[in-house]
């Protein structure tokens, strides 16, 4: 597992180093630009937000959706996919409101002071939020603690979004915590 993080945040690196040589900026890529690339949680290969889910289809179904490459919008510098006209000016409108917390970055990884990809199968909405986890694990000790979380999460996202755009690349690196075995 911890292999598989270290080659996502390698192509993530690329594709910024890519975008300079290219000449994108003139080869100054400005920082927070680059930091955007890696803020967001995208696919590794094609780079698209959520891994192609509609992030509006989150709110008014059952399941997410997947979109299409024919229904897409630019926010946030990466790519968003939506099943229909209608779910992408929605989105368009405010972005904010439908797209994940923390970039899409798992929220009790956050709240335990690391960054981990959340996996857009694995979400819960509170609040009217998108929450995405790592593990089924982690999103049950979201529902067991819920507000707590959430709040520490909130405590640590601006540290941790600063290092990403930094191109602090350990923080990605560290494993999920061992469970403590209870007390006898």
């Amino acid at each position: 597992m911890r292999q598989k993080r270290k080659q996502i945040l390698t192509i993530r690196r690329l594709f910024v180093a890519l975008a300079m040589l290219v000449g994108l900026g003139g080869g100054a890529l400005p920082a927070q630009a680059a930091g955007l690339v890696e803020t967001f949680v995208t696919d590794p290969l094609t780079g698209v937000a959520l891994e192609g889910y509609d992030p509006v289809s989150y709110f008014i179904g059952p399941d997410p959706v997947m979109g299409t490459p024919d229904f897409a919008y630019e926010w946030g510098g990466v790519p968003w996919y939506f099943s229909s006209p209608a779910n992408r000016d929605v989105f368009m409108r405010n972005p904010e409101i439908y797209a994940p917390q923390y970039g899409g970055h798992c929220l009790v990884s956050l709240s335990r002071g690391f960054l981990s990809d959340g996996k857009p199968r694995l979400y819960a909405i509170k609040d009217m939020k998108l929450y995405l986890f790592y593990s089924v694990a982690n999103r049950e000790v979201f529902f067991a603690s819920g507000d707590g979380v959430v709040a520490t999460a909130d405590g640590q996202w601006d540290t941790l979004k600063g290092e990403l755009a930094a191109g602090g690349g350990n923080v990605v690196e560290a494993l999920e915590p061992v469970a403590e075995s209870p007390a006898h």
